[in-house]
């Protein structure tokens, strides 16, 4: 079987690739943290390079996970980058949620050494990534999809090929801006429902179960962890700021107002001020909570 190299084991990418060797997935990873490393070679299965470059060498496949577009740029590009040992034919798939631009400057330079290069951002967060229930969103090259497919499908629950190369970075983006929107616009609901007398445990039964158009997956997995004051994260605040940013970027690229995207990320903006960013993204709520100096919950 071919070996299939992983880099960047964090909050995602340490149960992907554990998921891969409990298949039966050869692979080779690596991380900066050597924490993070250390725990990856105890996984059956799995053996640790000592840089991207040492990984790419060894891989038939590889896929990125990482917090930004300054790290994926360094670790594919970078002195001990993936292109600096990346063989002919290897395909490389990049699961971090990352500017268009930054894909296309990186799989430009992977071509001129015969690498396709793949954008396969992804939906979902912990939970999911622990069950293997990531949904994988595909760009790139349509003819390896079939490649890299046997190795989504053994991390994810289902994947979907959306157009060439940096258009998966597209949807995503799109979709993580009206994400943060919503979180947001929750928070403020939740917010007139306790000024307002409006008891907030009986709101969210009746928007769960109303058939209205207020319900939302968002709704659903969060509004009682904020009744709750749980803001265990699962996605942490700062990163659905980055995405916030980059969202808010992309439209001004295409020339289309987004007054109420740029609102949300002021917002959140302002809660990685206030020290909330390792928090879950939920956490947005504080500063809601802040401008009518009362907390949500009960607790």
């Amino acid at each position: 079987m071919d070996t299939v190299g992983f880099i960047g084991l964090g909050t995602m990418g340490m149960p992907m690739a554990t998921n891969l060797a409990k298949a039966g997935v050869p692979l080779v990873v690596h991380d900066a943290n050597p924490v993070a490393a250390a725990a990856a070679a105890t996984v059956p299965g799995i053996a640790v390079a000592d840089s991207p470059a040492a990984v790419a060498a060894r891989s038939t496949v590889l896929f990125t996970c990482l917090p930004n577009d300054a790290i994926v740029r360094d670790v594919y590009l970078g002195p001990a980058g993936i292109a600096t040992e990346a063989k002919a034919s290897l395909v490389t798939c990049d699961c971090s949620t990352v500017s268009p631009e930054t894909t296309l400057a990186v799989a430009q330079a992977l071509a001129a050494r015969g690498v396709s290069h793949m954008d396969t951002p992804m939906l979902g967060s912990k939970p999911q990534a622990v069950a293997g229930e990531i949904f994988f969103i595909v760009g790139g090259d349509p003819a390896k999809v079939r490649t890299v497919a046997p190795y989504l499908e053994r991390m994810g629950r289902l994947h979907m090929y959306v157009g060439g190369a940096g258009m998966a970075n597209r949807v995503k983006l799109i979709h993580n801006g009206l994400g943060a929107v919503t979180a947001v616009a929750v928070a403020e609901a939740l917010a007139v429902c306790v000024q307002s007398g409006v008891d907030p445990s009986v709101f969210y039964e009746v928007v769960r179960n109303g058939g209205g158009m207020a319900y939302g997956t968002y709704f659903e997995r969060r509004a009682k962890r904020v009744l709750d004051g749980d803001f265990t994260p699962t996605f942490a605040l700062e990163l659905m700021k980055k995405d916030a940013g980059l969202a808010l970027d992309l439209a001004r690229a295409v020339k289309v107002p987004a007054p109420i995207l740029e609102e949300t990320k002021r917002t959140y903006d302002e809660a990685v001020a206030d020290g909330c960013g390792k928090e879950d993204f939920s956490a947005v709520t504080h500063v809601i909570e802040k401008r009518i100096g009362r907390r949500l919950s009960a607790k």
